[in-house]
């Protein structure tokens, strides 16, 4: 038995909005770079990419392999019901996937870029039942998210899946959310929590962003559907973005990004006064809403550790203008270079080690481990931003001077009352 790093949700190049480099050979290459070893297929319902993934992987045991590289994809794709919810499904094969892809037809459109996400007339019972039928698995992809989620639109699993919801075993938090959020709800807390990428680029930044160490005999969907069903005590970690850094964490205005207290946004009728856009309703502000005094993390629920992606870690300390820069890009194939992978750089390089290549990219690491880390939370569809304080004293110092913009508070309405809007 070995433990694995997968990123189970990623988007091929069909997909819209997602970059061309999504292709298999980069897919496996940056894969490797970053440290993982199991990868989705990603949008293998959509046809041009089923047979783009035919031609460059071959098939090993229910899994298949890009050989240059030796990365193992299992067979995975994502399908949106009537409700806008969307769900992530895993099969034993490509041909299974065609299978699934049949059944669809009459309910979806199937084909043209931007569709490799089909968006299905069939209620989340009805999809779920279709993939039982191909001898496949499924679960709510980025549960919390307030646009294209199960908890955006339903209150419960039951509500959403109805008769099928025993056989839902795993659900994927998505880049807002925690296991510790995820477990305030007390259905959740049967389930597996997996943590994805949701990945649109092959980019260090954007693959592996999130993924999950799954312990497994040798990468296979029957291994995986064996975990996810059965043996959840062999999810050994899980990985992921602190949810203060997701782009829909907080309470916030969808056009300016200010971002608010449910119960005030509830009184502003969801208007924004600052800007007169949209207050939309936060992931944090709705698992509170869903949470029950009963719920408690499993026995099986494994650690979760929060992660910053290196190229991000290395544009604070070069203080540079975006993690594609040429100076970020290239320290950041140093260290890789050097050390193997993104996540040994991370969680396993020594310190000194690092500091060799570069002072302040190590101290910055060596100040993540430690926790020594801030957040502008976001909102509103505005990714959070983190701040790395270098010495416990900074991070003390600095919590003090931005209280008013930490976490959910709103720097906007500061010390004013709402009767003030009015």
């Amino acid at each position: 038995m070995q433990s694995y790093d997968c990123d189970l949700h990623i988007h091929g190049c069909y997909a819209s909005g997602t970059s061309k480099n999504m292709i298999v050979p980069l897919i496996a290459r940056y894969a490797k770079l970053k440290g993982l070893h199991v990868v989705a297929t990603a949008d293998v319902l959509h046809k041009e990419w089923l047979e783009h993934l035919k031609k460059n992987l071959q098939e090993e045991n229910s899994c298949y392999v890009d050989e240059e590289h030796n990365a193992y994809f299992i067979v995975s794709g994502e399908v949106q019901d009537v409700s806008r919810v969307h769900h992530i499904f895993f099969l034993p094969s490509l041909e299974h996937a065609e299978q699934l892809r049949e059944k669809l037809r009459r309910y979806a459109r199937m084909q043209g870029m931007g569709f490799a996400r089909p968006i299905a007339r069939l209620d989340a019972e009805r999809i779920a039942e279709f993939v039982l039928d191909c001898e496949g698995i499924v679960g709510p992809a980025h549960a919390f998210t307030p646009y294209y989620s199960i908890f955006a639109h339903f209150n419960s699993l039951a509500a959403c899946y109805g008769s099928f919801v025993n056989e839902i075993s795993f659900i994927e938090l998505g880049l807002s959310a925690d296991s510790k959020l995820a477990d305030k709800i007390a259905e959740n807390n049967s389930r597996a929590f997996l943590t994805c990428s949701d990945a649109h680029s092959a980019m260090p930044h954007r693959l592996g962003r999130e993924f999950t160490r799954i312990e497994m005999k040798k990468p296979s969907f029957e291994e995986l559907k064996k975990v996810l069903t059965k043996d959840k005590e062999r999810i050994k970690l899980n990985v992921g973005l602190d949810p203060r850094e997701g782009k829909y964490h907080c309470t916030a205005c969808n056009r300016c990004y200010e971002k608010y207290s449910l119960e005030d946004a509830i009184k502003l009728r969801w208007h924004c006064p600052k800007c007169s856009g949209t207050i939309k309703k936060g992931v944090r502000d709705r698992i509170l809403e869903l949470a029950s005094e009963e719920a408690r993390a499993p026995s099986f629920r494994p650690k979760y550790l929060h992660i910053i992606p290196l190229a991000e870690i290395i544009k604070i300390a070069l203080n540079a203008s975006n993690v594609n820069s040429t100076a970020v890009q290239n320290l950041w194939r140093e260290l890789i270079n050097a050390f193997g992978s993104e996540i040994a750089v991370l969680v396993d390089a020594n310190i000194d080690e690092l500091a060799e290549l570069n002072e302040n990219v190590a101290q910055k690491i060596e100040a993540f481990r430690q926790g020594y880390v801030l957040y502008i939370a976001g909102g509103g569809g505005n990714y959070g931003k983190p701040i790395i304080c270098n010495s416990k004293e900074e991070f003390e110092q600095k919590q003090k001077e931005l209280a008013s913009v930490l976490d959910c508070n709103s720097a906007f309405l500061g010390q004013k009352t709402l009767a003030d809007f009015f």
